[in-house]
């Protein structure tokens, strides 16, 4: 009991300790002494975290993909571009890591072509954007393709 109460404080308290004690003790296999309540919650964690990482990422690239296609403005092509570029590689990365991510993408994409067009809108009211995806949506080609 005293064990519990001390990796309870120890994960309230220091989070980088915690998951240092943690790893340690399973290495040296002593998993009665791990705080497993904690342990599901942080793995659990980061599921998450790269399920948000996705949604980010696949949004911040669609939104340059429309300001890229549709928005008449030269002297911003350039760093639209290159954020274009970054994004892509970003999601490559992450689904190389995690390739079960590739999954979700069907099932997060309205939302984030939804959040993606209201930003572009509200940012170039003058522009006119489609109402409508119209280009792939495989991720394939989203990585790849150039669109303007």
């Amino acid at each position: 009991m005293v064990e519990t109460t001390r990796l309870q404080k120890l994960y309230e308290q220091d989070l980088v300790a915690w998951c240092d004690d943690t790893a340690a003790k399973l290495k040296a296999g002593n998993f009665d002494e791990i705080d497993l309540d904690h342990l599901i919650e942080e793995i659990e964690g980061l599921a998450g975290r790269d399920r948000r990482e996705l949604k980010s990422r696949i949004r911040v690239l669609l939104t340059h993909l429309l300001k890229r296609t549709y928005v008449k403005s030269p002297d911003n092509y350039r760093g639209w571009e290159i954020t274009i570029r970054e994004q892509r590689q970003q999601l490559r990365d992450l689904l190389e890591q995690s390739p079960s991510l590739q999954n979700e993408v069907t099932a997060i994409f309205p939302k984030c072509w939804n959040e993606a067009l209201a930003t572009v809108k509200e940012d170039f009211p003058g522009a006119e954007f489609p109402h409508e995806w119209i280009f792939s949506r495989d991720m394939d080609a989203l990585l790849q393709e150039k669109l303007w």
